[in-house]
């Protein structure tokens, strides 16, 4: 195995990735610019360098980032047009980025949607983004797919996971997934770790700093990112859910303002928890009851707080049942 091919750490699966080749076929899901870099810059510089080929799916444009906006543009106000200048500013970071990967401009393909808004798009339009999504993947036929992890705690990441899951259901022979984590704290087995040679770690460093807009406010974080092994949680090695009972257990005086959403293939159903077909056992634990039939696997649930807040990070999430 030459330099460019991911070599398995202890803690990853026995099989670990298979040897990058011109057949590897590889497509990131990243939900605004800068994801590509901090979470797959190595992975995506060792198939380029196999010869293999890249396609990056970009959702939004990164344009709801208010703060490094305020602070770099010395504004408090931001009003559409500012929004949609900040997207071409940060897509104009995102070419550059991609150059520095190694990843020509022809391979990023760019859905145009609301940042901080995929949960809505697929939550309240559900066939469309799901379809959108499917068309893509059809499009470019990737054998292997880098998506962000189910648990990570910004919202456009945990929903575009929900996404391709949907986009991917009933395919008799999947790609395989890589999920990656950018917000919040994995566990720490189970994993795939990819250590980069010392001319892809500055290719990476550099692709960063290309993204000098969320270095702002951000530099510390980022750098630390960039400087760790990339780690994927490899979907394939993970049994099916197969159960009902949600994982979460909330405090009863906010149960009034908890929003408690199923999606599959079917659609999509909210419900106020209070209002929501749930069981609940001596232990303290829910279990959702009365799904349609329609609702078939994959199915996955969402909680959140039903109420305006300038903390956009998700407390509980999703989970898959």
């Amino acid at each position: 195995m030459n330099e460019s091919v991911a070599n398995p750490s202890p803690a990853a699966p026995a099989n670990g990735l298979p040897a990058f080749s011109a057949q590897t076929r590889l497509l990131v899901v990243a939900p605004h610019p800068d994801d590509e870099t901090i979470a797959t810059g190595l992975l995506i510089q060792q198939v380029l360098a196999a010869g293999g080929e890249v396609r990056i799916l970009l959702l939004t444009a990164g344009d709801n980032n208010p703060w490094p906006q305020r602070w770099l543009e010395r504004r408090v106000w931001i009003g559409a047009a500012d929004r949609r200048r900040w997207g071409r500013h940060r897509h104009s970071e995102l070419l550059q980025a991609l150059q520095c990967l190694g990843v020509p401009t022809s391979a990023l393909q760019t859905l145009g949607w609301p940042d901080m808004g995929v949960t809505d798009l697929l939550l309240q339009t559900t066939a469309t983004a799901v379809s959108t999504v499917a068309a893509a993947i059809d499009q470019f036929r990737p054998g292997l797919i880098a998506l962000p992890a189910l648990d990570d705690r910004h919202p456009d990441h945990g929903s575009a996971h929900v996404l391709v899951r949907l986009a991917l259901a009933g395919q008799s022979h999947p790609p395989r997934l890589l999920a990656y984590l950018v917000h919040g704290h994995a566990q720490d087995d189970g994993f795939i770790e990819i250590h980069g040679s010392a001319a892809q770690a500055t290719n990476k460093r550099k692709a960063l700093a290309a993204h000098r807009s969320q270095m702002a406010l951000s530099s510390r974080r980022l750098r630390r990112l960039a400087t760790m092994p990339e780690r994927y949680l490899d979907l394939s090695a993970l049994p099916a859910a197969s159960s009902s009972t949600l994982p979460w257990q909330p405090q009863r005086w906010l149960c009034r303002w908890l929003r408690l959403s199923v999606v599959s293939t079917a659609g999509a159903q909210s419900w106020c928890w209070r209002e929501a077909p749930l069981q609940r056992d001596g232990q303290d634990t829910h279990r959702l009851t009365a799904l349609p039939a329609a609702a078939a696997a994959p199915r996955f649930a969402r909680l959140a707080l039903d109420l305006p807040s300038v903390w956009i990070f998700d407390h509980w999430g999703w989970c898959a049942l």
